[in-house]
């Protein structure tokens, strides 16, 4: 479970999402930040039971920085709203496919999956899905995973209006071919992330979904 002081730091972030108001409050970042960093390393020591990629990973080092990057951004706001940490074999730089937590007030969720790859690892997925798509099918189509993460994310950017080259038009496994990134979310409510099942409620999703990336990684390993 996550603590209710963690929610309302975020929750007064985004009011006063300033570099004045953030070092008046960064004991309570800090606060948050380890509580977020616990939560996270109590999966990982959970779900590693089940999926040994996991067993080397350290949640520090999953965690995405809080600052945001305003190079190239009309948002100046220097500081991101949220908490979010990358569950990948090799860690969260790898380019492998993984588990991912974003803790958000009224916006948060869990999911994962294979966000933007490379060129290269983009065709090698996209012939795995093509090669054994029955395979992918099946485990797209099993009962609780459908009820608890229900269809592949198809928010903007993550899809080609087309077939891509190479593939027919014809090819039964089109529709996901489709697809730039294969990710799953499931969202969660903010009275949920306080309770006391939240660790064990995130591993059991994230077994849903171990074959999804499982599937998605093998043709990069």
């Amino acid at each position: 479970m996550l603590t209710s002081a963690t929610l309302k730091f975020l929750k007064n972030l985004k009011k006063n999402n300033n570099k004045p108001w953030f070092d008046v409050h960064r004991s309570e970042y800090e606060d948050a930040k380890n509580d977020f960093e616990h939560f996270i390393q109590a999966v990982i020591n959970r779900h590693a039971k089940n999926d040994s990629d996991l067993k080397e990973l350290i949640a520090k080092k999953c965690m995405f920085r809080i600052n945001r990057d305003i190079r190239f951004s009309k948002d100046k706001s220097p500081y991101k709203t949220n908490f979010g940490a990358s569950m990948d074999k090799g860690g969260k730089k790898s380019g492998l496919a993984g588990y991912y937590f974003h803790l958000e007030p009224a916006k948060s969720f869990l999911g994962g999956g294979l966000w933007m790859p490379q060129p290269e690892a983009l065709k090698k997925v996209r012939q795995e899905i093509d090669y054994c798509y029955h395979e992918f099918q099946k485990i797209m189509s099993v009962k609780k995973f459908k009820v608890v993460f229900g269809e592949l994310y198809t928010g903007e950017g993550v899809q080609l209006a087309k077939v891509p080259q190479g593939f027919e038009k014809e090819n039964p496994a089109a529709p996901f071919l489709k697809f730039k990134s294969w990710l799953v979310i499931s969202d969660i409510k903010d009275a949920d992330l306080t309770a006391k099942n939240l660790v064990s409620r995130t591993v059991e999703a994230f077994s849903l979904m171990q074959p999804f990336i499982k599937f998605l990684n093998r043709p990069l390993d």
